[in-house]
């Protein structure tokens, strides 16, 4: 029955559930999300939290093990299972009453924590005046902190952004911003911390960098720099597994190159989180 499988969604997969449970979250949230789009069941932005559930359920599913393949197959149930499924089907509407009262309230969470393996993103609905992070995660090079993330003064307005507060050293010339190129290496690599070789790389360089304002700069420091990327980087992003490393490389005149580690993680998931709109 739909109703006893689909009872108990809820927006976070629970830390060290099983495979099978996680797998079927995705499968839970991926059905959800293929009867709206044939029956038109949820507003916008229950719309865009089911999103984020559905990428959070993938990632944990990953994370604990279940091959890339099975999620496939299981989001191909779910599909097959949607369109089978009469949009005045009794048991689907008492399911839709359930995940938009479940719903309802986490719409309304301004906050919320992305957990990696390693690192967090961090997630702000929040709308400002002032240009502030909307998801952000934390790195450092050497002794010097180091942000990565979406800023923006709304969360629907946002540009991916490097934040960096060098100690004791000049300014970079450049930085760039580097990941597994999906086209030359299609499956997802974990060994080497993360990050392929170089001759399976995708870079994509910063267009601008200027003095970064206080409310962007890393916890302690008093100055820093923003290095602007394009939305073309953050949605190659996007696609890497969530187990994968990116890394952000600073250029300096003398050849040498200092590098910030970044776990790829939930980052489409707090996109998700950020297309609800400001809170």
């Amino acid at each position: 029955m739909l109703a006893a499988t689909l009872a108990a969604m809820t927006l976070a997969t629970p830390v060290g559930a099983a495979r099978a449970a996680v797998t079927d979250a995705f499968y839970d949230r991926a059905f959800m999300l293929a009867a709206h789009q044939k029956c038109d069941l949820f507003e916008p932005g229950l719309i865009a939290a089911l999103d984020a559930a559905a990428l959070q359920a993938r990632n944990a599913a990953l994370r604990a093990g279940t091959p890339a393949a099975d999620l496939t197959a299981a989001a191909a149930r779910a599909r097959s299972k949607a369109s089978r499924t009469a949009c005045d089907d009794g048991d689907l509407n008492r399911v839709r009453a359930r995940v938009e009262a479940g719903f309802a309230g986490w719409s309304r969470a301004a906050r919320m924590s992305f957990p990696g393996d390693r690192s967090a993103w961090r997630g702000d609905r929040y709308e400002s005046k002032t240009m502030g992070w909307r998801l952000v995660q934390d790195s450092s090079t050497g002794g010097s902190p180091v942000r990565f993330g979406l800023a923006g003064s709304h969360p629907t307005a946002t540009t991916p952004m490097a934040v960096v507060s060098f100690v004791g050293r000049p300014r970079p010339y450049a930085a760039r911003l580097v990941m597994r190129d999906r086209e030359q290496a299609p499956r997802v690599w974990l060994t080497g911390g993360g990050l392929p070789p170089e001759a399976v790389r995708r870079a994509f360089f910063a267009a601008s960098a200027r003095a970064a304002a206080p409310g962007l700069l890393p916890e302690g420091a008093r100055q820093g720099e923003i290095w602007t990327f394009s939305n073309e980087a953050a949605d190659a992003l996007a696609q890497l597994d969530p187990r994968e490393t990116f890394v952000i490389q600073f250029l300096f005149r003398d050849d040498s190159v200092a590098e910030a580690r970044f776990e790829a993680g939930d980052f489409a998931a707090g996109r998700a989180f950020l297309a609800m709109g400001a809170i």
